[in-house]
């Protein structure tokens, strides 16, 4: 039999008076649990109350898809808790170790409300933390899950250049030792100045590094004159020079002129030569505009997460949604065309670190899904009084009219189960107005627009 001094060891009754301890004990349910039993199950009707006084027991079950597990030790009160909207318990409870707890009929709470004034008040801040502490829960996975998507995006972005360099790198070493070898055969034969005067100025020709890649069609037309040439000073073997020559938009004429100048034996080697070094040419831009592309890769990352920077400064909101969107550039490119209308005046905002990046981030990837990556992406920027204005819109389907009151609570979402955790657009709105800012939504089929307030720097002019 539980008496008063047990029940007071708990937090929330230590100063209630002696009838409504009595009141509470006359009305609960003693509970002796054995190590292992349970006393509530995940998906069952929340019915009750836990008031643990003894032992150790845990709760375990799934929430959003992932496993969650906590302990509660003597003192804690769990289960079903005044006016909360709890149907179903959300876990399963069972006792670690030989356990004493209190069953208190959820039935029972409307004469508690009456009764016990002040153990509802404090049963009611302790739901408030409970669900302080769940959102925090969710929030961090919402994060984390924005994070996985963003990494695995920016894996492939650095994967595609990454790899292309490496393969240009192998490349370059098979063609330096065609290079090495047509050099050496050069070397060998007797040549006049004048002959090593036109291999060098062909060679530097073919070279240029303003040279204008041509189209497909141009390829093709030019690759079957220089192996029709080629052919005719009975060089039949050189199909792949040919191919290579004409990706660099070379006039057969040039080519031509070898012949003219030199013996068949000699312009061959000069042409592989000089084939090799556009090869070579080729795959040192390849190199460089692969290896500057993950630069400016690694560059928006420090600029997106504000690495290095002061956590408060002042950002320019248009050089903020560009580094967003190289950061998207992995999703944008399957399909999305981004239309810009930017201010032609920078406008600075004080930001929060990398704050303003999560906002964008998230209204632009919920625009990306709208439109099932698929569609036109507009983001205009502009100056309304003392206030920068980002506008994001789409042309995806919209969102119903029923649905956009909604938007913004905690825990509403319009995907499917694993698809969302319903917390994208209300940590939008709370950075927005934790910038003392202001965001709107306005939507129809085709025209899906996010409108964001956020205030100007004072020493911002016009």
């Amino acid at each position: 039999m539980v008496d008063k001094s047990e029940l007071r060891r708990v937090s929330v009754f230590a100063d209630l008076p002696d009838d409504q301890l009595d009141w509470f004990l006359s009305q609960a349910q003693e509970m002796n649990l054995k190590a292992g039993d349970t006393y509530a199950r995940q998906g069952d009707p929340a019915d009750a109350m836990f008031i643990i006084l003894e032992g150790q027991l845990q709760g375990r079950g799934e929430i959003g898809g992932e496993t969650v597990t906590f302990d509660l030790e003597p003192g804690d009160v769990t289960g079903i808790l005044p006016f909360s909207r709890m149907k179903q318990f959300t876990v399963s409870g069972r006792a670690v170790t030989d356990s004493h707890a209190l069953r208190f009929p959820a039935s029972l709470f409307p004469q508690l409300v009456q009764k016990m004034p002040e153990l509802t008040q404090r049963l009611v801040g302790l739901m408030s933390d409970r669900i302080r502490e769940t959102t925090r829960l969710e929030q961090q996975r919402d994060r984390l899950a924005s994070l996985g998507k963003l990494s695995a995006g920016l894996a492939h972005e650095l994967n595609n250049p990454a790899s292309a360099a490496k393969r240009a790198t192998s490349q370059l070493r098979d063609m330096l030792t065609k290079i090495r070898n047509a050099s050496l055969e050069l070397g060998g034969r007797d040549l006049t100045p004048s002959q090593k005067a036109e291999i060098e100025k062909v060679e530097a020709s073919f070279t240029r590094t303003d040279i204008v890649p041509p189209d497909a069609l141009t390829i093709s037309d030019l690759e079957d004159q220089i192996d029709s040439l080629l052919r005719s000073h009975g060089q039949n073997d050189l199909w792949q020079l040919a191919a290579g020559l004409a990706r660099r938009n070379v006039n057969p004429e040039a080519v031509e002129s070898l012949f003219a100048t030199l013996d068949a034996d000699t312009a061959r080697a000069a042409l592989v030569r000089i084939s090799a070094s556009v090869e070579i040419a080729s795959l040192l831009h390849e190199i460089e505009s692969s290896t500057s592309r993950i630069s400016d890769l690694v560059g928006a990352i420090k600029e997106y997460t504000h690495m290095d920077q002061a956590p408060v400064q002042n950002v320019d909101v248009v050089r903020s949604l560009e580094t967003t969107l190289t950061i998207l550039n992995h999703k944008l490119k399957r399909g999305v065309t981004v239309r810009r209308d930017y201010h032609s005046v920078p406008l600075l905002v004080n930001s929060f670190g990398s704050e303003l990046n999560q906002v964008w981030t998230n209204i632009i990837d919920n625009a990306i899904d709208a439109m099932h990556g698929t569609g036109e992406l507009r983001i205009r920027t502009y100056r309304d009084d003392g206030c920068a204005v980002v506008e994001i819109g789409d042309n995806g389907p919209g969102i119903p009219e029923a649905v956009q009151p909604h938007i913004f609570e905690p825990f509403f979402t319009t995907k499917g189960v694993g698809e969302g955790t319903g917390l994208g657009l209300d940590t939008v709105q709370r950075i927005v107005k934790k910038h003392r800012g202001n965001i709107q939504l306005t939507s129809k089929p085709g025209d899906t627009r996010f409108q964001v307030w956020l205030p100007l720097v004072t020493s911002e002019v016009a």
